[in-house]
């Protein structure tokens, strides 16, 4: 079963980091990244740019409306995503706790919903 691990943390402790602590996370990401796709669990995952650079879209009435920026304030923001799979929820979680931002922040685990 797949799952996808949104990771999330606080971008202002991320900007926080000296380069080298930067640097050293990187690099625990990229060890992460290259184990699971060793063990052909990796199916995707990216870092996602900060807020700031985000536009929410709706719809309203046949009309199109955006927004800078995530719809609510949180003290935790979307940095990225992993997309694993997992034989199960407890394996899922398992990947889950391996990831660096787990420390600081946290990871919602959420099961893929296929459609055919």
């Amino acid at each position: 079963m797949q799952y996808i691990l949104l990771i999330y943390d606080n971008e202002q402790n991320w900007a926080n980091l000296s380069e080298a602590e930067r640097n050293a996370m990187y690099q625990e990401y990229g060890e992460l990244g290259q184990s699971l796709a060793k063990s052909g669990r990796y199916k995707a995952g990216e870092e996602l740019k900060p807020t700031a650079t985000a536009t929410t879209v709706r719809v309203r009435n046949g009309k199109v409306q955006t927004t800078d920026g995530p719809f609510a304030e949180t003290r935790e923001q979307l940095g990225g995503f992993y997309l694993v799979e997992a034989k199960d929820l407890d394996d899922a979680i398992a990947v889950a706790a391996r990831i660096p931002s787990v420390r600081n922040g946290c990871v919602e685990v959420r099961p893929i919903n296929p459609h055919p």
